[in-house]
């Protein structure tokens, strides 16, 4: 079987971690001009040829739309100049938390993010942390759904806890906290939380006993961050002796920063799948540069990328 030569791009929301990436792998970053006319209009070209290369695509889909914009762009410009195959590697899947008809007449921007990628030209997907695991299905072609507890579970095992307990800040995350409870064999605590509106909490309970409990609230988003806060605030009250946050994508939107560091919250802990451009003594980050770097070097040598869906 015929080797075939792969091409790393870069977006502009994340070049950053797109150049870990490429260190570990080995390999440079091609030259892609990416040029925004004074309307916004975005336009790319690449300064190589990609004719019959495995082209991976690194671009999470954060806001503003101008990232997702770029990214279909980019798959454009690909599929156009004859690439083999167009592999999009989206460390956060913007619009993921719009998974279902949850009310009449509303959207599924999740579903709507598929179709374009699909229509745009993409061979392959290789994302990090879906906010639903269903979301793959909302695709006709390969999607590599990695999970963060590769690098998060060797970092909680490095803190060595005593009296540890995995929290999940509401009830659609208990399957990801049962996960990690398991395998650090260690107790579990469950928040209870219901919305009036969005992003707004009317009340939070927490389920379990958390009393003389080191805790480490696992999420997968934090936003402007006020479930984590209220949840910290009620292990606190229930006698936890410390509360950690673990997050996979930190889009702390608004004044997210600042309500965490006003917050209970003794750590906040994320990944780089999102640029975390400001300064905090509260925050720290780990990076997933490894993880997807095992994994684009998998598809380019064709072998199987299981072990990576493991906890180690």
């Amino acid at each position: 079987m015929s080797k075939i030569e792969p091409a790393l791009i870069t977006g502009r929301a994340n070049p950053e971690l797109s150049q870990k990436i490429a260190d570990l792998l080995g390999l440079n970053l091609l030259k892609v001009e990416i040029a925004q006319f004074r309307d916004g209009e975005i336009q790319a070209y690449y300064n190589e040829t990609i004719r019959g290369k495995h082209v991976f695509i690194i671009q999470p889909t954060f806001a503003p739309a101008e990232n997702l914009m770029e990214l279909l762009i980019l798959i454009d410009a690909a599929k156009r100049a004859s690439a083999h195959k167009i592999i999009a590697v989206i460390p956060y899947f913007g619009y993921a938390r719009q998974d279902r008809k949850d009310r009449p007449r509303t959207s599924i921007g999740a579903k709507l993010m598929a179709n374009l990628l699909s229509a745009a030209g993409v061979t392959r997907i290789i994302t990090l942390d879906l906010h639903a695991d269903q979301i793959q299905g909302f695709f006709e072609i390969p999607v590599d759904h990695l999970y963060s507890s590769n690098v998060f579970y060797p970092y909680i095992k490095s803190l060595q806890l005593d009296d540890l307990c995995i929290v999940s800040p509401d009830t659609g995350g208990t399957k990801r906290a049962s996960t990690y409870a398991k395998a650090l064999n260690c107790d579990l605590a469950i928040g209870f939380k219901q919305r009036e509106k969005q992003n707004e909490i009317s009340t939070l309970q927490i389920i379990g006993d958390v009393k003389g409990k080191n805790c480490i609230i696992v999420d997968d988003i934090i936003d402007t961050g006020g479930t984590l806060c209220k949840a910290a605030a009620k292990l606190k009250e229930a006698g936890a002796k410390s509360v950690i946050s673990i997050c996979v994508h930190g889009l702390l939107s608004a004044n997210g920063l600042e309500n965490v560091e006003n917050s209970v919250i003794d750590k906040l802990v994320l990944t780089d799948t999102i640029p975390f451009k400001q300064s905090s003594p509260k925050v720290e980050i780990v990076s997933v540069s490894q993880l997807l770097a095992d994994v684009i070097r998998s598809v380019m040598e064709r072998t199987s990328i299981s072990s990576h869906f493991l906890f180690n």
